[in-house]
C-alpha cells in the first residue's frame, strides 16, 4: 500500500504572517476613522486622511499576503536539466544529444 503524500497547503506561513498584519492595519483603520476626533465628529485630520490611508494600506497587504509565494513551498527538481529520457527500439537509429545551441538562434 502506498504511503498518501502529505497535503499541500496554497498559503505557506509567511502568507499568513501578512495576512495577520494587513488585518491589524485594517482594524487600525476602521478604529481610527470610526474614534478620531470627537471634536469634530470625525471630520479632521485622523477620521478623513489617516484611517483611509490605513484602509489602502491594509487591503494593499492583504493583496500582497494572496499573491505571494511562500518560498518554504517550492518544490525543487532533483534531476539535472540536460539530462533527457529516452527508449531505445530495434532497429532505429540511437537518439541525438541535444546541442549547446538552440536551432532556432543565428549566429553571430
Amino acid at each position: 500500500m502506498n504511503p498518501s503524500p502529505a497535503p499541500r497547503f496554497a498559503f505557506g506561513p509567511r502568507n499568513y504572517r501578512l495576512m495577520w498584519i494587513g488585518l491589524a492595519v485594517l482594524a487600525a483603520g476602521f478604529i481610527t476613522m470610526m474614534f478620531g476626533d470627537k471634536e469634530n465628529y470625525g471630520e479632521d485630520f485622523v477620521g478623513i486622511t489617516l484611517g483611509p490611508l490605513l484602509l489602502i494600506a491594509g487591503f494593499l497587504i492583504e493583496f500582497a499576503a494572496i499573491m505571494v509565494r511562500d518560498k518554504s513551498l517550492a518544490q525543487t527538481i532533483d534531476a539535472p536539466a540536460d539530462t533527457a529520457i529516452t527508449t531505445v527500439v530495434a532497429g532505429a537509429p540511437t537518439p541525438v544529444a541535444p546541442t549547446a545551441t538552440p536551432a532556432y538562434k543565428r549566429p553571430y
